[in-house]
């Protein structure tokens, strides 16, 4: 069964399955991997070093893959941010298509975006952000609900109430993120008006992602209690996956009078990175969501894929046919 939405048709690509742009994840192995099996690669701009890495990349996974991929960019208050302007230039001169974006005040880069004929796709938390971003300009919303790996804002609001309040008010294509990894999720986000899923913790336990083993076991361990949600009384809420690491900054940031210097020693990027790169557990922390319950194994990203299409197309084929009188 081939399942054609607007967002499918939007960005060329044959299944409603894109890969989330993971900050050290989004590499051209997994994103080629991804693109290859007919869902929507994405390489994550700031895992690179510097904007001509970046290009590197792009060309790298070009070399991977000849299906539609597409790079994130993520724009996060920083003392020190990155250069997001020449990271936006490479993007635009390596001639990429697709751009998903996330994070604070993306204006300026998504009206550049657009002037050099690029689809944006925005990452929102939140039925008013969506609203926001869709009078921005943008192409398409990916919305996250409170499931989600990463930051899903402050508002705690669930994928099953979330996609269809935002589908409900958004005129454009949108996808669903937050809890996705299988073929039930993906009719699930279908009938609640989204036109396909995000998965980001799904593919990290995959073959291809370029990841130490020992993280993948963890998160085909862990169950769907296996988070913790850390930064809540910094009002930057963030899921990550439950290890020593995570423990200690909730049970650090649960004093009365903490603040993020009692934690910012645990939790620099750089020690994620470590993790994921050695395996060593106790390194950092680890991005999972609470999808980590219905994740069993780690097959091949085609071998995931297209077994979601299976499931999917048994599902409506079959079980939800079955309901029709």
């Amino acid at each position: 069964m081939a399942l054609k939405t607007r967002f499918t048709e939007l960005v060329g690509i044959e299944h409603p399955i894109v890969q989330g742009g993971m900050m050290w994840v989004g590499r051209a192995e997994l994103a080629a991997a991804v693109s290859n099996a007919g869902g929507l690669g994405i390489i994550t701009a700031l895992t690179q070093p510097t904007p001509d890495a970046l290009r590197e990349e792009i060309e790298r996974t070009r070399s991977l893959t000849d299906k539609p991929f597409a790079v994130n960019l993520t724009i996060l208050p920083s003392v020190n941010p990155p250069p997001y302007a020449e990271y936006r230039k490479a993007i635009i001169e390596s001639g990429i298509k697709i751009v998903e974006t996330a994070g604070h005040k993306p204006q300026e880069h998504v009206d550049e975006f657009k002037a050099h004929g690029i689809l944006v796709v925005h990452k929102c938390t939140a039925v008013r952000h969506a609203l926001s971003a869709e009078r921005m300009g943008v192409d398409a919303i990916s919305i996250d609900g409170f499931e989600c790996a990463g930051h899903p804002g402050e508002d705690d609001i669930p994928g099953l109430i979330l996609i269809p309040a935002a589908a409900d008010r958004v005129k454009i294509p949108m996808i669903a993120s937050g809890g996705f990894g299988d073929g039930r999720g993906l009719v699930a986000a279908l009938a609640l008006g989204a036109e396909g899923i995000n998965m980001g913790t799904r593919f990290c336990a995959t073959v291809e992602a370029p990841i130490h083993d020992n993280v993948k076991q963890l998160i085909v361990q862990n169950d769907e209690r296996g988070t913790n949600l850390i930064f809540r009384k910094l009002h930057n809420t963030a899921r990550v996956g439950k290890n020593s690491v995570s423990d200690k900054v909730v049970e650090l940031l649960s004093a009365p009078d903490a603040t993020f210097q009692n934690v910012a020693h645990l939790v620099r990027g750089i020690q994620g990175r470590e993790l994921l790169e050695t395996g060593n557990l106790d390194a950092g922390l680890v991005w999972a969501g609470q999808v980590q319950g219905l994740i069993h194994d780690i097959p091949t990203c085609a071998e995931l894929i297209s077994r979601i299409m299976t499931e999917a197309e048994a599902i409506i084929t079959g079980r939800l046919a079955r309901f029709v009188a």
